[in-house]
């Protein structure tokens, strides 16, 4: 396993379309364990294959407090939304913004896991909010995007001027 490094906003790779995955093979489970590792390194809950600039439908998420609850998404798409809840997101690619998004508050996706098999879950609360977060960068969109044009323009502007401080 390694570590991949993650794409920043508002680099212009972040928003290609990410492709399905026609055959889980060797590369898909090495590309998934070593965003595994990645994620809980930053540390993160969640990432999504674009992120590091791999633009296939893959995403990783564990949102349990032992970090012990690695869920795989291959292909995975929102079938249903239900509710509505707005809370504070952050973003491994965006580092150090926090912002309230409004999002559904519960999903049902169906996905492949990396056997290959058709899976659905339901999902609501923390995880729900975190499939619909991964499954934005997969078709091109950061957090950032659900955003005020004003509240993007400060989040580019912070990020720049964190960019020249480290530079």
């Amino acid at each position: 396993m390694s570590l991949l490094p993650i794409l920043r906003f508002p680099d212009p790779r972040l928003k290609k379309i990410a492709v399905p995955v026609l055959k889980i093979d060797d590369s898909i489970r090495k590309l998934v364990a070593d965003m595994a590792e990645t994620m809980y390194e930053a540390p993160g809950i969640g990432l999504a294959a674009t992120q590091v600039d791999v633009h296939k439908q893959v995403v990783v998420i564990d949102t349990s407090e032992e970090k012990n609850d690695l869920r795989v998404f291959i292909n995975p798409v929102i079938e249903q939304c239900a509710g509505q809840q707005t809370g504070e997101e952050g973003c491994l690619s965006v580092p150090g913004i926090y912002n309230k998004v409004e999002r559904a508050e519960r999903v049902n996706v169906r996905y492949m896991d990396l056997d290959g098999k058709t899976q659905t879950l339901q999902a609501d609360g923390l995880l729900a909010v975190c499939i619909q977060h991964e499954m934005d960068h997969l078709n091109g969109k950061v957090f950032v995007d659900h955003l005020s044009q004003l509240k993007q323009t400060r989040i580019r502007n912070k990020l720049a001027k964190q960019a020249r401080v480290t530079a």
